[in-house]
């Protein structure tokens, strides 16, 4: 076995280099992208009329960016009820609808299929599974063979996409762990980039998966395999020298399976520094004076939002409880304080979060009747989509923002928030487990399951002079602009890049991004 402690230095110590220059270098590069969700969702009304939704998802946020410098193919499932109305004969259309600058490649799913699929195999089984947040995972053998066969279906409309210069082909997330190798069989030459969105579980509890083999070999069919942590990384390795009898070197995280030499790197997710959001927000005050008028909440109360999809894993119940323990210990708050949390309906016909809302739902009521008044609510719960611009000005008005998940691979919340205070105020309040808390190391921590310490941490950010507001936040923007979307996509190209150029030199995988890395 091998210790995470060394994989951790030698993965940070490499990110630590310097940026390079802040346009993308790899801008021109042909890439085609595999995500499940669109960054566009097409859906057509009762009145025959299309509107255009864009989703609000992190991978949205930290892929766009990339696939729109190289005017590359993103290849996703057919949401929308009007996706595929004005497609091509292949599927596709020209995206951004008002900028375009790529194209969507649509695949469209069966109801039957998607529900097995997506619902079932995907987020009631990985999901919980990889975020080991007190959920049972549940494995149907149907919703496996749904899984094959979807994760068949777009392989197929990738290999379609790979044109010219044998691009390189981005797959991300949980959702596609069989794709790599289905791609393999078909596309050897082309340089497979596979990246897992989400926490990589301990070999123990991958075991509790039925088809964990399967998993692992669909994974090992990339070239690159990339992870938000390190830990995400040590826990990847250990369970393939567990699985398999293959080589496995922890020193250069490579693992050499069936022929095939894979690379396992941590390439922490940014987000887009200067997108054209951020360049039209509003001045801090405008947004400020809109967001208190629009949610009835008075100039004098200091105002704390959070941000996320409804979802059991965003620890937004041990919110609403920490909030109630604040004003249990600091009554002095009450009238003074109010939370704003988005909470943006999520895979709503599965069990589990139709008892998360039901469970936020008593706990957020129970809090406003306890503490609330005439004209007064501690809690506003907001249960719909928000989109870009709205929940940037949210971020500009706050006076903290409260990121509280159980298990998260990144969470980009975190950094969106930092991003969006150009006036070095406001507090970061983040959770100890997720990945952006090792990056983002001049937040206040706490742990969701800590409530008398979680409640003081927001007493402490509600107090906070402006004096450390700004010394923290000019450290976090310092680290966010650093090491944004572009910062992560230069370093997977490049390292894709690296290997496509061992296949033609003869160079091993690993001298080659060695190399690299020294350069």
């Amino acid at each position: 076995m091998f210790g995470q402690r060394d994989v951790t230095d030698r993965v940070f110590r490499s990110i630590r280099r310097p940026q390079a220059p802040p346009n993308p270098p790899y801008a021109g590069a042909p890439v085609v992208v595999l995500a499940n969700r669109a960054p566009f969702r097409h859906e057509r009304g009762a009145d025959g009329r299309v509107s255009v939704h864009r989703s609000g998802s992190g991978l949205v946020t930290a892929v766009e960016p990339l696939v729109k410098a190289c005017s590359g193919v993103w290849v996703a499932h057919a949401a929308g009820n009007a996706d595929v109305n004005g497609v091509d004969d292949c599927g596709r259309r020209k995206a951004p609808p008002a900028n375009p600058a790529y194209r969507l490649r649509y695949v469209s799913v069966t109801g039957d299929e998607y529900r097995g699929y997506y619902y079932g195999f995907a987020n009631e089984g990985l999901w919980p599974l990889c975020h080991h947040v007190h959920v049972q995972p549940i494995f149907r053998t149907r919703d496996f063979h749904n899984y094959r066969v979807v994760n068949r279906r777009f392989a197929a409309a990738v290999c379609d996409e790979i044109t010219g210069d044998a691009p390189v082909v981005f797959i991300n997330d949980y959702h596609f762990a069989l794709v790599p190798r289905m791609i393999r069989h078909h596309r050897p030459r082309n340089t497979i980039v596979a990246f897992w969105h989400i926490p990589w579980p301990h070999r123990r509890i991958l075991r509790i998966c039925p088809w964990r083999r399967q998993l692992l070999e669909g994974l090992l069919g990339a070239d690159i395999i990339g992870f938000q942590t390190p830990e995400d990384c040590t826990n990847f390795l250990e369970t393939v020298e567990a699985m398999f009898d293959c080589d496995v070197d922890p020193e250069r995280s490579v693992v050499t399976h069936d022929g095939h030499t894979t690379l396992v790197r941590a390439y922490p997710v940014g987000v887009e520094w200067d997108n054209p959001v951020v360049r039209i927000a509003p001045p801090i005050d405008v947004c400020r004076d809109r967001v208190r008028r629009d949610l009835g909440v008075d100039g004098h109360v200091q105002l704390g939002v959070g941000i996320d999809r409804l979802d059991y894993t965003k620890g937004i119940d041990e919110k609403f409880l920490a909030i109630e323990r604040l004003l249990e210990t600091h009554p002095d708050f009450t009238g003074r304080f109010v939370f704003v949390q988005v909470a943006e309906p999520s895979r709503e016909c599965l069990p589990a979060y139709e008892a998360a809302r039901r469970q936020l739902l008593r706990t957020s009521e129970r809090v406003n009747h306890r503490f609330g008044s005439e004209g007064y609510r501690p809690i506003i719960l907001l249960e719909r989509h928000h989109d870009p611009t709205e929940v940037h000005r949210l971020y500009r008005a706050a006076d903290l923002c409260y990121v509280n998940s159980l298990h998260d691979g990144m969470n980009l919340v975190a950094k969106e928030f930092v991003r969006a205070r150009d006036d070095d105020r406001g507090v970061l309040v983040l959770s100890q487990f997720t990945g952006a808390s090792r990056q983002l190391t001049a937040a206040l921590s706490v742990s969701p399951y800590a409530l008398d310490e979680s409640a003081q941490t927001l007493a402490r950010s509600l107090r906070m002079p402006c004096s450390e507001q700004t010394a923290r936040m000019r450290q976090m923007r310092n680290v966010v602009a650093e090491f944004d979307s572009h910062w992560w996509a230069r370093r997977i190209l490049e390292d894709a890049t690296a290997i496509s150029d061992a296949g033609r030199t003869c160079m091993t995988v690993e001298a080659a991004v060695a190399l690299r890395l020294e350069a």
